[in-house]
């Protein structure tokens, strides 16, 4: 969402991923990067980055909510170097670690046919229609038992 319309034209930045639970009043403010810029010059992007973005997020996404909100800041990363686990101030997550935290969250939701994701979210719909299947085949499982010119099993359909 790009925010803070600057008046020769263009836009002051864009928020990659801002997300928000209204019962936990949970705040969370991801900025994703795959740069191979040396950690000096990545430090003061992302500080710019968070600083800039949270200013904004309270302005004209949340302008409902307390400025003093807590938001709990995370830096997607290409890879999460051992011994480095945050970069100015956020926890750093490599795009591996966020995706299988997000693979997890999606497991438990089981099977599409008896809990899916709503449609509002399609791309989650996705993740569980590959990660969980429809009926319960997953698809990985399907595709390495696949013959060519066979038929794909359905399964609970005998």
């Amino acid at each position: 969402m790009k925010v803070g319309r600057l008046k020769h034209g263009g836009w002051e930045m864009e928020l990659d991923i801002v997300a928000f639970h209204p019962q936990t009043k949970h705040l969370v403010h991801l900025e994703p990067s795959i740069d191979a810029n040396s950690w000096e010059v990545r430090e003061a992007r992302f500080k710019k980055k968070f600083e800039s973005g949270e200013k904004h997020m309270f302005e004209t996404v949340f302008p409902w909510l307390d400025p003093t909100t807590q938001v709990e800041r995370i830096a997607v990363l290409v890879s999460h170097p051992k011994g480095r686990d945050t970069l100015c101030g956020a926890r750093i997550l490599s795009i591996d670690e966020l995706m299988a935290k997000i693979s997890e969250r999606i497991r438990t939701c089981g099977i599409m046919a008896k809990n899916a994701i709503p449609e509002l979210y399609p791309l989650l719909r996705t993740v569980q229609l590959t990660l969980s299947g429809y009926y319960g085949v997953r698809p990985h499982e399907a595709i390495a038992n696949f013959k060519v010119g066979a038929r794909l099993p359905r399964a609970g359909l005998t």
